[in-house]
């Protein structure tokens, strides 16, 4: 397991550890949250399968464990000694952001026991100003909204080794059944030629090589197709900066047989060229 990326996710509390995590967990990695520091090299002496859809492991730790302070430096010193390698992220917000956010949420702070939430803040800033200077990377989340802290982390993830790409979907369907409720993009292709209106056509379907060659030898069909995967090329890896780890792209013609069965394969060829998961569907194929 000292083969893959380790990020400890760590600040104070109320600077946006848990949406971090969750950042980290759509771009792929086993995330666990509050995990005692003691129990970190137990943890990462499990066998666990290195996988090639697992990008990297993030642990979010802080103050709320006890012994997280005392402990962490020589917890991870042994654990780098091993083999292991750590990238620490810190994040953190401005006094007037935290007293808000405590204010929203309604949640006590985890030194709020014997001090108010102002005097609990300032505490923990202090203790964990040491950890602060051992980071790899400092995020200041104060002006930053949930969109805006997930592509802050994205934008710092881009470099990660094995990052995984965004998972994409390309499912046909026929508009006489209806739009596939979970579609991102949605492209209509009933301008090109119906292969229902040949005889010996009808009753097969795109995935049969006749079908397919009435429709892609169609000059309209690949002028579409051209400028249709240029533009997938084009907004997929924003997708990916943007932190999308699901895409679905759907291919609609009149009863989704034809035409959207043979153009979704297309589809979905092409972008298995680039390296990115894909999987093909035809919902309506056989109705």
């Amino acid at each position: 397991m000292n083969r893959l990326k380790i990020f400890i996710i760590t600040g104070l509390s109320g600077s946006g550890k848990s949406t971090a995590l969750n950042a980290f967990e759509d771009a792929g990695f086993f995330c666990v949250d509050n995990l005692p520091i003691a129990l970190l090299p137990k943890f990462l002496e499990l066998p666990i399968e290195i996988e090639t859809d697992i990008a990297g492991i993030a642990f979010g730790m802080d103050i709320r464990e006890k012994r997280f302070l005392p402990t962490y430096t020589s917890v991870l010193e042994s654990l780098k000694e091993k083999g292991y390698k750590f990238n620490i992220l810190f994040l953190e917000a401005n006094e007037k952001v935290l007293l808000e956010r405590y204010g929203l949420t309604r949640r006590q702070h985890p030194l709020a026991r014997d001090k108010n939430l102002l005097e609990s803040i300032r505490s923990e800033r202090v203790q964990l100003e040491p950890l602060k200077k051992e980071a790899d990377q400092i995020i200041d989340t104060s002006n930053l909204n949930l969109h805006q802290l997930k592509s802050v982390l994205f934008s710092f993830l881009e470099n990660a080794e094995n990052l995984l790409p965004v998972k994409i979907h390309v499912e046909s369907f026929g508009y006489k059944y209806g739009l596939p409720p979970q579609a991102d993009l949605v492209i209509d292709v009933r301008f090109i030629p119906n292969p229902y209106f040949v005889p010996e056509l009808k009753s097969l379907s795109g995935d049969d090589e006749s079908v397919k060659r009435y429709v892609l030898d169609s000059p309209l069909t690949q002028d579409f197709l051209k400028r249709y995967l240029d533009l997938l090329d084009y907004l997929i890896p924003l997708y990916e900066k943007d932190g999308r780890s699901n895409l679905t792209i759907s291919i609609g013609c009149t009863g989704g047989r034809h035409r959207s069965v043979t153009v979704a394969n297309e589809i979905g060829e092409h972008i298995e060229r680039s390296k990115r998961k894909v999987k093909v569907t035809h919902r309506d194929v056989d109705r």
